[in-house]
This record gives structure tokens, sequence and C-alpha cells, in this order.
């Protein structure tokens, strides 16, 4: 089929790029927010009168949702109950016009509406699917629901999150939707490359537990080869003591994380502690580890006695790996924050000026860039459906009539 969406864009590294993005909330759209920041064009498909949920959560300004703007920024923003027999036709176009299609519903959904890759392989077979769901497209729990939350829990990682007092935890955020969401983009850009030496696409499915179950590799490993799990510990880290989050005497605190012998010692010499170098309990990292209690408590007993500010200015003279906790305040006030333009300013057409994190990773010659922020449902309806498949107005109005968008 005849692409009919806009040239591609010379200065991004994916401008020539086009995504079709189904489906609602966070992995799955975290997908094409990723591949959008570096320029691909994602069409943003949301059914009529049923808003992405994510307009919905909070927060939320003037009625107006403010995570929706970073979420769904660079993409083209419409609307099409693709579950419709009337919308078929237009969704195959749009199909056909995709080099990537990112799906999260629950497993069966697209092959109920006829509209799954299986299905559609030889009519589209350069297509790269992106499915994003709770537990994977197979396997005994494939049709049950699947947040990030759940997946936490279930790949093990929140048995070691935690204080031994207080019992597990999990993220504050959705951090398994947002991995995901990243090993997600990485699939495609892996199926991208692939393409080019074969001509055919494939699917990448992603389970919302298995990008976390591959980030604690050593946890896996070691159960494996020798029965023990990694303990509950606080702030702390069973292999690198003393690491922890210690309070100041201004009421600040600092992280601090001795990962090797020499950054240990600077630390001990910042705290004018040079015994501790010598101690037959702290000599060296195992010993540490055995006697993590006695030395923790020495460094937290030292930090109190120290003003937040000074302490840091010590810490980096002996090269401790130190750092404040920051509240967001802190961080959007941060002058390196500023210095690496992490955080981006934009115009919102209903907000005005908006910041929002910057596109991530840095690319030398064609960085990621944020050319617009979420849109309101249906704003690019005529741009896509009118411009780009070259619908007429009477054609959308029927449409419109018969809410297919």
């Amino acid at each position: 089929m005849q692409s009919k969406i806009e040239a591609a864009d010379a200065q991004s590294a994916l401008g020539d790029i086009k995504v079709l993005e189904l489906g609602s909330m966070l992995a799955g759209p975290f997908v094409g927010s990723m591949l959008g920041d570096f320029g691909a064009r994602v069409i943003k498909v949301e059914k009529p009168g049923k808003p992405d949920a994510l307009r919905e959560w909070p927060p939320h300004k003037n009625d107006v949702a403010l995570w929706w703007k970073t979420m769904a920024r660079n993409k083209h923003a419409v609307t099409l109950d693709i579950s419709r027999r009337e919308a078929r036709e237009i969704a195959l176009r749009l199909i056909g016009e995709s080099d990537i299609v990112i799906e999260n519903f629950r497993p069966g959904t697209l092959e109920r509406w006829g509209l799954s890759p299986t299905e559609l392989r030889e009519m589209f077979p350069r297509v790269i699917w992106v499915r994003v769901s709770g537990w994977g497209q197979d396997g005994p729990k494939s049709q049950e629901g699947g947040y990030a939350t759940i997946a936490e829990a279930f790949s093990g990682l929140s048995s070691f999150t935690g204080h031994p007092d207080k019992g597990p935890t999990v993220s504050a955020f959705p951090l398994g939707d947002y991995l995901a969401g990243v090993f997600g983009a990485f699939g495609a850009l892996a199926a991208l490359h692939q393409r080019e030496k074969t001509g055919n696409g494939q699917v990448i499915d992603v389970a919302l537990y298995e990008p976390l179950l591959r980030i604690i590799e050593s946890v896996v490993v070691r159960y494996d080869q020798t029965g023990r799990s990694k303990p509950l510990l606080g702030n702390q880290m069973e292999e690198d003591v003393p690491r922890n989050i210690y309070a100041t005497a201004d009421g600040g605190s600092i992280a601090i994380s001795c990962g090797s012998q020499s950054i240990y010692e600077g630390l001990v010499t910042a705290m004018k502690r040079p015994e501790l170098i010598t101690d037959p309990r702290f000599g060296t990292m195992a010993l540490r580890v055995e006697n993590r209690e006695a030395i923790d408590a020495e460094v937290a007993a030292w930090m109190l006695t120290q003003p937040t500010d000074e302490v840091l200015e010590t810490l980096r003279v002996h090269r401790v790996v130190a750092g404040k906790v920051n509240s967001i305040a802190d961080v959007f006030a941060d002058p390196h924050v500023a210095a690496r333009n992490a955080i981006a300013t934009i115009v919102d057409q209903q907000l005005g000026p908006i910041r929002m994190p910057a596109p991530s990773p840095k690319l030398s010659d064609t960085p990621g860039r944020i050319r617009w922020s979420g849109q309101e449902q249906g704003a690019a309806n005529d741009e896509v459906f009118g411009g780009w498949l070259g619908m007429t107005s009477s054609q959308l109005d029927i449409l419109r009539d018969l809410k297919v968008i």
C-alpha cells in the first residue's frame, strides 16, 4: 500500500518509522512514547466516547490530565472503534501504513476482532507487532488481568524489597509498566534491524513481569546454584556494605554506596575514623557484609552530626559515591539537571508552558525531541483519516454519526 504519511524527518533517528498504537494506560503507550521521542510518527487510537484511562488518572489541572500530556507527547490522537465492523477497513489501512503496531489488550482480543498478527501476516508481512500484556500471550495465566504492582510481586522483586520488620514493598509508581515499555521499544528496534535483512516483521511478546525478572538476574542464578534467597534489608544491599540512606543533622537524607574498598576507605577517612580500616571486622567487603549492622551504625551515628550540604562536600572531596535524597522541587532546582537539559519545556495548547522529562538517552547526531504534548481526544482525526488516508469529509461525517470515530 502506498504510504500517504508525511515525509520523514531527516533529523530524527526514527523519522521514517510509522507506528500505530492501540490500547490504553501505560506499558504499551510507553513503547510508543519512547519511539515517538526519537522521531517515529505515532498514531494513538482511542475508542470514541471512551478515552484512554490515563486521561482520568490524577494529577489534573483545570480538568486537564497532566500525566497524559507527557505519555501522549509526539502522538497523533485519533478516535476509532476498531471492534466495529464499520471500522475494519480503516483499521487495516492504518496497519498497512505502519512499520510497528503496539497493542496491550488482554490476549485474544485482537484475535476476536479478526485483527491479530497471525491472521494479517500474509496481508502485512513487514509489520512488527509489539504485544504487551500482564502475563504474555500464552501460558496458564495469560487470560488473567495484570498490572505493574502484581508483576513486581510475582517476579520476586518485592520479596527482597522492603524492611525486615515491615515486610515486602512495591514501588510507589508503576515500575513494571515503564520497564516493560522500554523492553518493548528495544524489541521493536531489534525487529526493525532484523527486517532489514529478511524483509519480514515479527511479534514481540512482552509480559509485565518478565523484564522485572530479567533485571534481578543475580537473584535468579544465586537461587539456582545455591538454593539461597535474597533477604529483606531495607535500604541496604546485601552485597555492598555500607550502603544505605542516612539522616543528617539538619533533617536531610543522603544515600551512600561503598561498592569498592577504595570508596569505603574514603568514607572512613572523611569520618576521621582510620581505625575502621584496620578493624578486623571491617577490613574487606566480605567482613563488612558479615558485620553490616556494626559498620552501618557507625556511619549512621556520624551522619547525624553532619549538616547535609557540608557532609556532601566532604564526601565528594574524599571520592565517596554519595548523593542527597532529592524532592522533586530539588530536582527542578538542581544545576546539573539544568546543565543536562534533563527537563524540557514546551508550550501546550491547553496549559501554556509545561515542563516534563526530556527524551533519554541522548543521541549525539539525532537527539530525541518533544514536538508537542498529549493531544485532546480525536484532535488528529482530520489529519490522519483525511490527510493521510485520503478520506473525504462526507465519509468522515458518516463515521461520526455511527460513532465509529
